[in-house]
């Protein structure tokens, strides 16, 4: 399929775009920074019980991307700026972005793996997510997972290695969804007991297959089909990551929250400020032309992508993601690092194009982009709860039918990188044609 393709370079496509544009679009994006502050303040920063409210989550959302952006766009039209400031308050823009994200990639992994447990476990219903605070919550995402909230723990089917691991990892009951606040301790004891009880009645009856009792509101899911230690495995497989993301998600909301209140971050925020009235621009700004810069950061993207294995990536079930998927380093997997890059590079380059074309909505809606982005971001997701999943699989003397079921679901999640690599290869590759007029 043929896409429509902008040359930056091409002097006829439109009128030549100077430091004006970049001036105002980094004051247009200081100023949604400011506002989303705002927002996040006056919401309390989900720190007054709300749970993970929908402004307070947008609100954070709304500041990551303002970060993004201006980050961005001090980088690709860096020789624009005035050097000392840009390459101070780049930097801050990226921890403050960061910071933000942390708490968000661990719920979002913490599901991406319970669902594909779920799917592996051959279940016939996907889980449904509910809205409940607290330790209900976190129950009510695990029981619609197949998973037991306290499967392997102190219940004397579990290993008394995987017991500790999992009770040092875990949280006190009330960690809400979101950017909410951590209720006190024991907030549901109730619910939390009748889980317990449940579970046990269940291990007493054997690992076969029970119907569970409907949520209020929702119709009960189906049985889950024996599959023997998959099954099994698959729910305390399900519990250790659980406690484990889950800590790491309280984590990153306490870091956040400490972020959000310290004297960097409210330093950041005072040079943001400055930006959305005055942007540090040099002299020659006002008659620079900026599409040579946003050229340069295409050709960039492109270097980078011609260095890819594309030609493997478009062969399908090639298998070369798996490769070194038993490698006992605990580090990054070393080949989804170019990919990577190639994911921030495609930022760059939309940024460039939203200075260009004054903004986000005004830019040319490129479904090639478009796709590849999305393409990446599966990648990255992907890889990230792939080493989520091997981490959890080296927890000391965990079952051998947990282990199974952690070594089966780090293989499906390589998979999945491998089918984003290919989605990529397929909308990258498309046809492009030049502009023209008619």
């Amino acid at each position: 399929m043929a896409q429509q393709h902008h040359d930056l370079t091409d002097s006829a496509a439109g009128p030549v775009t100077t430091g004006d544009a970049l001036e105002a679009y980094l004051r247009a994006q200081a100023t949604g920074f400011l506002r989303a502050l705002r927002l996040y303040r006056e919401t309390g920063g989900a720190a007054n019980g709300s749970a993970g409210t929908g402004e307070s989550v947008d609100a954070a959302r709304a500041l990551r991307r303002s970060a993004r952006r201006i980050s961005g766009s001090l980088h690709t039209f860096r020789p624009l700026l005035d050097p000392g400031w840009s390459e101070e308050i780049r930097p801050e823009l990226a921890w403050v972005s960061g910071t933000l994200a942390l708490e968000h990639a661990c719920e979002a992994r913490l599901e991406r793996l319970l669902l594909a447990l779920h799917r592996l476990s051959g279940a016939t219903a996907v889980p449904v997510q509910t809205a409940t605070a607290g330790a209900a919550g976190v129950a009510g995402r695990s029981r619609g997972s197949g998973v037991e909230p306290g499967a392997g723990a102190g219940t004397g089917t579990g290993t008394p290695a995987e017991a500790d691991a999992m009770t040092s990892a875990g949280t006190a009951p009330g960690v809400p969804d979101g950017l909410g606040a951590l209720p006190p301790a024991g907030a549901v004891p109730g619910a939390a007991a009748a889980t317990a009880s449940v579970a046990v009645g269940r291990r007493a009856a054997g690992p076969g297959p029970v119907p569970q009792k409907a949520a209020a509101g929702h119709p009960a899911h189906p049985a889950v089909p024996d599959r023997g230690n998959l099954t099994v495995g698959a729910a305390k497989a399900g519990a250790l990551l659980d406690r484990q993301l889950t800590l790491a998600r309280t984590r990153a909301h306490s870091t956040a929250l400490q972020a959000l209140g310290s004297s960097r971050f409210h330093a950041v925020a005072d040079k943001v400020a400055v930006l959305a009235s005055e942007v540090p621009l040099l002299a020659s700004a006002a008659t620079t032309d900026l599409r040579p810069l946003a050229a340069a950061a295409e050709e960039r993207l492109r270097d980078a992508v011609s260095a890819l294995p594309l030609v493997t990536a478009g062969l399908p079930y090639n298998a070369e993601a798996l490769v070194h998927g038993l490698s006992p380093d605990p580090a990054p997997h070393p080949q989804d690092a170019p990919w990577h890059q190639v994911r921030l590079l495609l930022r760059l380059h939309r940024y460039a194009l939203e200075v260009l074309h004054g903004g986000a909505d005004s830019a040319p809606l490129d479904v090639r982009l478009l796709s590849a982005g999305q393409a990446l971001d599966r990648h990255r997701d992907a890889s990230e709860a792939a080493a989520a999943a091997a981490q959890a699989a080296r927890t000391p003397r965990i079952a051998p039918a947990t282990a199974y079921a952690l070594g089966v679901l780090h293989a499906d999640q390589r998979h999945e990188v491998e089918a984003a690599r290919y989605a990529f290869q397929r909308s990258w590759q498309k046809q492009t044609i030049g502009t023209s007029t008619s």
